[in-house]
């Protein structure tokens, strides 16, 4: 598939279903939320971006690290799932945004994206990793997380989309994490000195 995923299709998933892909519900995706939770360098983040939120559940344990969460997605459902899931954080707000299209103003210590980006064509993709390293703060960090599986409605799995996220300018390799069924990278953006921010055990004295 060389195209984007159309927006139809997204549509249709939640008008079957409030929560299309289980997320709330199966184990493999609590796993794997934890460990991209766990993958964060920094205990806590001022701002978050989170698009393709779907209903919400990454959203909610991002929150406990966040000061504020912009959450999004372009299928109306999902938002009001994702707003309903989050309504006791006033810290999150969720908005329908398409993407790339449609970009947040403002900047941000932490952009997650997750289950993402596969869906879009080439040069789609290319103006969504654009924006997010723009909007990046020096310092900030990129979690990226994908299915390693192939899927008729992706375009790349996992494995596929690692090369062309290591070669976004402006973005240095974190810890990665390759599971038997996803691909999680993280990205950081080097700080106004062109140093990278202390690690978690330097932060803390330990070395």
């Amino acid at each position: 598939m060389n195209v984007s995923t159309p927006g139809s299709y997204f549509t249709r998933m939640y008008t079957d279903a409030p929560d299309p892909w289980d997320l709330a519900g199966r184990w493999y995706e609590q796993r794997k939320y934890a460990l991209t939770m766990a993958a964060l360098p920094r205990q806590r983040y001022r701002r978050a971006f989170e698009p393709g939120c779907s209903v919400g559940v990454l959203t909610r344990l991002l929150a406990e690290r966040c000061d504020e969460v912009l959450a999004a997605d372009r299928v109306p459902q999902a938002v009001a799932e994702a707003a309903a899931r989050n309504r006791d954080r006033p810290h999150v707000r969720v908005e329908q945004l398409v993407v790339p299209e449609q970009w947040p103003t403002g900047s941000f210590d932490l952009v997650v994206l997750s289950e993402l980006l596969y869906y879009f064509d080439e040069l789609q993709l290319q103006a969504i990793l654009d924006r997010t390293t723009r909007c990046l703060e020096p310092g900030g960090t990129l979690v990226t997380v994908h299915w390693d599986h192939p899927v008729a409605e992706h375009r790349l799995t996992g494995t596929e989309l690692t090369p062309v996220l290591q070669t976004v300018p402006g973005l240095v390799d974190g810890p990665s994490f390759r599971d038997p069924d996803f691909v999680l990278c993280t990205f950081t953006r080097p700080l106004t000195s062109g140093a990278l921010p202390r690690s978690p055990a330097a932060a803390e004295g330990l070395v």
